[in-house]
C-alpha cells in the first residue's frame, strides 16, 4: 500500500511503540491522528511531525473511557470523513501474582488493553466498511499465545485481544477491511516504568527496540495475514506451545514462577 495521504489513528502514541509508528507513518506521507492522554507529550510528537508536511491532530483521550472514545472519534470524523488505518497500541501491565493484585487493578488492565480496543474498532469499522477500506491494526503481545505468572491479567487482555481479531478477520471477509495483530516479545519502552516492575530485570538480551515493532506494524497495516509474530523466529516457539503444552508450559512456568517468588521475596 502506498501510505501517501492516508489518514492513520495511533492509540498510545505519546511514547515508545506508538511515537516511533508516527513517526514512520508521517514519512511516508500519510497524515497522523495522535491519541494518548498526555497532550503535552502529543503536542511534541505533533511538532516534530511538521518537517514532514503532513496534517496531524492531537486527541487527548484515555481509551478505557467509552465517552471520551466517543468523543474523540466525532472530532476525527468530522476533520477527516474517515480513516484508512487505525492502529489500537494503547496498553500497559502490572506485575503481580492474582491473589496480590487488586480487582480494580486487573480491570484496569482489562479495560486499556482490551476495551480500549474494542470502543476504537466500534466507532471507525463502520465508516471503514461504508466507503470498502481501510485497515485495523492491534498490537498485542507474544503473551496472546501465553499464560503465565505474574502476568496473567495483562495475558488475558490479549488473549482476548487477539481472540476478537481473529473472529472479526472473519466476519470482514469480502469487505474489502482487513485485520492484522502484531504479536512482540519483551519491547524497550516505557512499559515495565510501572512501579510493579520495580525489582524485576528491565530487559532481556533478546528484547526488541520499539523502531522493529513500528516497522511491523506499518507491515501489517497492509498484510492479509491474522498475526504477525515479532521476532518471526517466535512463531516456532508458539507452534512447540500449543502442539505440546505438556512439555512447553512446565518450562515457561517454573522461569516465570522464579521471577515472581524473586519479587516476593
Amino acid at each position: 500500500m502506498d501510505f501517501k495521504g492516508k489518514v492513520v489513528l495511533i492509540t498510545g502514541a505519546s511514547s515508545g511503540i506508538g511515537r516511533e509508528t508516527a513517526i514512520r507513518f508521517a514519512k511516508k506521507g500519510s497524515n497522523v491522528i495522535l491519541v494518548a492522554r498526555r497532550k503535552q507529550k502529543l503536542d511534541e510528537i505533533a511538532n516534530d511531525l511538521k518537517k514532514f508536511n503532513i496534517s496531524t491532530l492531537v486527541c487527548e483521550c484515555d481509551v478505557s473511557d467509552k465517552s471520551q472514545v466517543e468523543k474523540t472519534a466525532k472530532l476525527v470524523l468530522e476533520k477527516y470523513g474517515s480513516i484508512d488505518i487505525l492502529i489500537n497500541n494503547a496498553g500497559f501491565a502490572i506485575y503481580g501474582s492474582v491473589p496480590d493484585l487488586t480487582t480494580e487493578e486487573i480491570e484496569s488492565q482489562m479495560a486499556t488493553n482490551y476495551f480500549g480496543m474494542i470502543y476504537f474498532i466500534k466507532n471507525f469499522l463502520p465508516s471503514m466498511l461504508k466507503k470498502k477500506s481501510g485497515h485495523i491494526v492491534n498490537v498485542a503481545s507474544v503473551a496472546a499465545s501465553f499464560g503465565l505468572p505474574g502476568i496473567a491479567s495483562y495475558c488475558a487482555s490479549k488473549f482476548a485481544m487477539l481472540g476478537f481479531s481473529e473472529g472479526l478477520k472473519h466476519e470482514l471477509k469480502g469487505t474489502c477491511v482487513g485485520i492484522t495483530v502484531v504479536s512482540p516479545i519483551m519491547v524497550r519502552t516505557n512499559f515495565f516504568d510501572h512501579p510493579s516492575f520495580q525489582h524485576m530485570p528491565k530487559y532481556s538480551p533478546t528484547s526488541l527496540s520499539d523502531k522493529t515493532v513500528a516497522k511491523a506494524i506499518l507491515r501489517a497495516s497492509n498484510s492479509p495475514r491474522l498475526e504477525i509474530i515479532v521476532p518471526s523466529v517466535v512463531r516456532g516457539v508458539v507452534w512447540m506451545k500449543n502442539t505440546f503444552p505438556y512439555f512447553i508450559n512446565p518450562i515457561l512456568g517454573m522461569a516465570f514462577r522464579k521471577q515472581l517468588d524473586t519479587k516476593k521475596h
